[in-house]
């Protein structure tokens, strides 16, 4: 997907003015995906993905569950002209250690940081359930830097996006199981043990699976 080495972009108001649907019964945004191996697109294998939005218009989510390879937060924030080169090292712990991730092969230059509800930009955040928001613009990364962010968040290089209809046939055709969001499986640090701790969460041992479609 090709993300290393790109600058996020980061807008001033991205993720107001959406409309919520007044009749949500059967859309699935706040909820887990998990890829199953019938999935058969790799930019999606063994993949967790946090759906933001979802609607007869179509869906949209960050996956969680993998590294944007050698990019690190504190050198993103360098880019971005946030924080002087010198000033890495003075950093907040959070923001030292803030994960940095691909969340999907869609506008891979942009930013998209999910968080947790303690931090609100009027305007500007959109809030998907009652622990989780999403924000995509640059505040929220510079109060990370000061210290005044959300108290969990991981920012994402771009997002998976479906067309309307395209996630429902997937998930009949046995492509993503899902399941309640679990903030440790966004936010947690051990990024690649995510994925199979979302298939336990929902009772599947990981070892049973295969590649044929057989469970309803």
């Amino acid at each position: 997907m090709g993300a290393e080495g790109k600058t996020p972009r980061m807008t001033s108001h991205d993720a107001a003015g959406r409309s919520d649907d007044s009749d949500h019964r059967g859309y699935l945004d706040g909820q887990l995906l998990i890829a199953m191996p019938v999935m058969g697109d790799p930019r999606f294998e063994r993949s967790v993905i946090y759906l933001c939005a979802h609607s007869s218009e179509g869906a949209m989510g960050i996956i969680v569950n993998r590294p944007a390879g050698s990019i690190d937060f504190p050198e993103l924030l360098v880019q971005l002209d946030i924080i002087q080169k010198a000033d890495q090292i003075k950093l907040p712990e959070n923001a030292e250690s803030m994960k940095v991730l691909k969340g999907g092969p869609v506008e891979t230059g942009r930013g998209f940081v999910l968080h947790s509800s303690d931090f609100f930009i009027q305007d500007a955040t959109l809030k998907i359930d009652e622990g989780i928001c999403l924000t995509a613009t640059v505040d929220i990364l510079k109060a990370i830097a000061k210290g005044a962010g959300p108290k969990h968040a991981i920012l994402a290089l771009g997002y998976a996006g479906w067309a309307p209809g395209q996630l429902e046939t997937e998930i009949q055709d046995n492509g993503w199981l899902h399941c309640d969001a679990d903030p440790d499986l966004i936010f947690g640090g051990d990024v690649e043990e995510k994925y199979l701790r979302a298939l336990r969460k929902i009772g599947i041992d990981p070892g049973m699976l295969s590649n044929e479609a057989g469970h309803a």
